[in-house]
């Protein structure tokens, strides 16, 4: 069974894993919570494969105003 000071730790490591992926889904026009899945193992990786390759909702959103500008 987990005692105190290994649950802190769990919950650190699990801060410093969730926060900066939190700011980058978010930066990218997905939902914040998207950074939980990074948690389970090999979902991270896909997620991350998926981030890479897919197109963010903000390049859409960007395309949408320069075709509306021309």
């Amino acid at each position: 069974m987990f005692g105190l000071p290994e649950l802190i730790i769990i919950a650190l490591i699990g801060i410093v894993v969730v926060l900066p992926f939190w700011k980058i889904f978010t930066k990218a026009g997905f939902s914040g919570w998207w950074s939980l899945i990074m948690l389970i193992p090999i979902i991270s990786i896909l997620a991350l494969f998926y981030l890479a390759f897919a197109e963010w909702p903000i390049q859409r959103e960007l395309n949408k105003l320069k075709n509306n500008l021309k």
